[in-house]
């Protein structure tokens, strides 16, 4: 139930689409069972019946493969060439492949992947960097969603969209193909490492997922908080999001200015060691500002001078309505208005229910809370609580598009809507 009135929940949802596929690494185990033993690895007895198959065979049995698999993918013999070459270390010496066999034997050693099959949820949004072409009552955005698939691993996916004149929402068609990646470069650091990763200019944004690429993040990618970062003329994205290396969870930060190339790399400090941080959109008092969530209850807010060291901080809210009794945690980056900072806050009620609130931050100091929603803003309705995770609706961020507030949101961390607030019925109804 809305406990705003000028709240319009959008008839637009973005369901999870199985159809959407990657091709990923698949290598089956390279040691033998007893290393004192000659026994060939089974990469090699994939090679060596490979290698077996006379030269028509081999051409024909690559065409089935190309056939079976075409419209899917780009540049798939490509692909196939590559995931060969990544291979050889672990390869017998063999004879020169051909190079039919070289893209057959790299055939074997990938798989594809559904990334968007079991959810496609916990969407932010900020405005597209090119509005070239939009009306001025008009705004373009990027949506970023975390996609799920096989065995839980969460990536990051993109969807383009208008908010029209007339507050409805448009979210463009995504591309049917999908493609990962290229790394251009690692860099090491002492708690981890740090990576640039490109797509391809021609590929639309929608096609872009940014799957997990380093061993902290080996388990997923979750909750991106996109805001757009402004420092003087300068204009960059940045994102917080949780690595989770299928062990442990540590907080790490995007950057791009494009959409098309990005840098991964981890934060540092007592607060960067949990979930559910969101940076402020411009430096305050000319040092970078943070909400965070140390303690797993409470809501804190961080200064720092280096955008990737974040100790310390003030705790500023804590649970006081019982719809958020349990815990608080942000809903994304503040949004700046005249009257203050406007965050977007989750609760977590009886029965692990998860709303949706608001608080209103002074501007100058955000330490001091003017005032916030003592009723949630959305809840889930009767038909948004069955899903996955029951009962959550669930934001990584909103957008100021004149004087409304556009919401996406996820339902039961299974698929994502939008809705529509007058932020001056939002800033009436809330109270301090």
């Amino acid at each position: 139930m809305a406990h705003v009135s000028s709240l319009s929940r959008q008839a637009l949802f973005l369901r999870p689409d199985p159809t959407r596929v990657v091709v990923r690494r698949f290598k089956p185990a390279t040691e033998p069972r007893d290393l004192n033993s000659k026994e060939k690895t089974r990469a090699n007895h994939i090679v060596d019946r490979v290698l077996g198959l006379d030269s028509e065979t081999a051409a024909s049995q690559l065409i089935d493969v190309l056939e079976n698999f075409d419209g899917r993918h780009r540049n798939l013999l490509r692909t196939f060439e590559l995931r060969c070459d990544e291979m050889e270390e672990a390869f017998d010496p063999h004879p020169v492949f051909t190079r039919i066999q070289r893209q057959l034997i790299g055939a074997y050693f990938l798989h594809e992947y559904s990334f968007e099959a079991a959810a496609l949820f916990n969407p932010s949004i900020v405005p597209h960097p090119d509005q070239l072409g939009v009306a001025p009552d008009e705004k373009r955005f990027i949506l970023s969603l975390r996609a799920v698939g096989e065995g839980h691993i969460s990536s990051l996916t993109f969807r383009t969209g208008t908010v029209r004149a007339n507050g409805a929402i448009h979210v463009d068609p995504a591309v049917r193909l999908a493609s990962v990646p290229k790394v251009l470069a690692r860099e090491p650091l002492p708690d981890g490492e740090a990576v640039e990763l490109t797509f391809s200019p021609d590929e639309d944004i929608s096609e872009r997922l940014i799957f997990p690429v380093t061993p902290s993040q080996s388990n997923g990618i979750e909750d991106a908080r996109f805001v757009e970062f402004r420092d003087g003329p300068h204009r960059t994205y940045y994102a917080t999001f949780t690595a989770y290396s299928g062990s442990a969870i540590r907080s790490e930060l995007i950057e791009t200015t494009d959409f098309q190339t990005f840098r991964m790399a981890p934060m540092r400090g007592s607060a960067a060691r949990n979930k559910g941080m969101a940076l402020f959109p411009r430096k305050i008092n000319g040092r970078y500002a943070m909400i965070g969530r140390q303690d797993n209850e409470n809501l804190y807010l961080i200064y720092s001078d280096d955008l990737f060291a974040w100790d310390g901080g003030v705790a500023i809210l804590r649970p006081r309505f019982p719809w958020e009794f349990v815990q608080i945690g942000n809903c994304g980056s503040p949004i700046e208005l005249d009257e203050g900072w406007l965050l977007l806050t989750h609760g977590v009620g009886a029965v692990r229910k998860y709303s949706i609130g608001a608080v209103l931050l002074d501007k100058d100091d955000p330490s001091k809370v003017l005032a916030r929603s003592s009723e949630p803003l959305v809840r889930p309705e009767p038909s948004e609580r069955e899903g996955y995770v029951p009962n959550v609706v669930y934001t990584c961020g909103a957008m100021r598009h004149g004087d409304v507030l556009v919401l996406p949101y996820a339902v039961s961390d299974t698929f994502s809507a939008f809705a529509t607030i007058r932020i001056d019925a939002l800033l009436r109804e809330m109270r301090d």
